[in-house]
């Protein structure tokens, strides 16, 4: 099994190019869009190989342990993490998930679009409708798991069961690829904080757990008795009664003037990660509260500091982004 390092300094086109290699004779290829390589399982693993830095990393650092990896280059945890996830899911495997990895999932999600346009045109293997659920590893922090629009609560009880707790976010690859499968979907902790900047961290004790609960579900999943988890579109309230719908356009100026004080500063906060749009869709559903839920969420491990500081350590800067995963 390759380490996590060989992850995390090729470019998207290079790392495009070692997997469709690795993985000769049971892929699935789209050209600068996606690798979808066979399995047995009834699993979809999916992750994505391209990161918001600028240039590749070149120099790692690590403290003394090893535990902890940074670069000046920003260490591009999102979503190279996810990337050696699924490979190291795959080989620990005894029956072998699928694997789905996208290109530009940063810039919109272009390479999940792809794949979704090329299921509804029926070019990709029918046995990808025998799927029963749908990880993504491409989340933050130590045991998140995030649903987007999906709103199987049976599903949501059968991941809770293995360790990991609901959070918030608005967008990956999941978003488009579950409900175009019809198969339940969730986003998964892989070890990284501070996302999108220079400061950027991976824990790998942390990504190896999540790693572990993979092989553990991918195992189960082959019983004959593990459900089929369909997707089911959320309903979210509005104040005029049940169903989906999406907000129209708000100004974010005046949403701000009016907001109570005791969420105003998080608010704000948030703003580099959600827009008011998805902000005030949480808040008509589930109340001011929600706000101080996500705010916690998103910032409770994001400056913490490592038990040991990386050797040799340098650079700064940050990138700001308005999407919370």
């Amino acid at each position: 099994m390759k380490p996590l390092e060989d992850y995390l300094k090729p470019t998207q086109k290079e790392l495009f190019a070692k997997l469709r290699t690795q993985y000769k004779g049971r892929t699935n290829v789209c050209k600068n869009s996606y690798i979808l390589v066979r399995g047995e399982a009834p699993v979809l693993l999916v992750a994505h190989l391209d990161t918001v830095h600028s240039e590749p990393v070149k120099q790692i650092c690590k403290t003394r342990n090893g535990e902890i990896l940074m670069s000046p280059q920003g260490i591009g945890g999102d979503d190279r993490c996810g990337v050696y996830a699924l490979n190291a899911a795959y080989e620990q495997s005894e029956v072998k998930p699928w694997l789905l990895f996208t290109c530009d999932e940063e810039t919109g999600g272009v390479g999940a679009s792809v794949f979704c346009t090329k299921y509804r045109k029926g070019v990709l293997p029918n046995e990808l409708d025998q799927l029963k659920l749908i990880i993504e590893i491409d989340r933050k922090g130590k045991n998140d798991a995030v649903y987007y629009d999906c709103g199987n609560d049976d599903f949501e009880e059968y991941i809770t069961g293995k360790g990991f707790k609901t959070a918030f976010g608005s967008f990956s690859d999941i978003s488009y690829v579950a409900p175009e499968l019809g198969i339940a979907a969730v986003n998964l902790s892989s070890g990284y904080y501070n996302a999108h900047t220079l400061h950027e961290y991976i824990n790998r004790k942390q990504l190896e757990n999540t790693v572990k609960k993979v092989v553990e579900i991918t195992a189960e999943s082959v019983s004959p008795e593990f459900p089929k988890y369909e997707y089911v579109e959320a309903s979210r309230y509005y104040g005029r009664g049940w169903g989906h719908s999406y907000l129209s356009w708000y100004d974010e100026e005046k949403v701000l003037k009016k907001l109570p004080e005791d969420i105003r500063e998080e608010y704000e906060a948030l703003l580099d990660f959600y827009t008011v749009e998805e902000l005030e869709e949480y808040r008509m559903e589930l109340g001011d509260v929600v706000i101080h839920q996500i705010f916690e969420t998103e910032f409770s491990d994001t400056h913490p500091q490592p038990k040991e500081e990386p050797e040799d350590y340098g650079g700064g800067g940050s990138h700001k982004n308005k999407r919370g995963r």
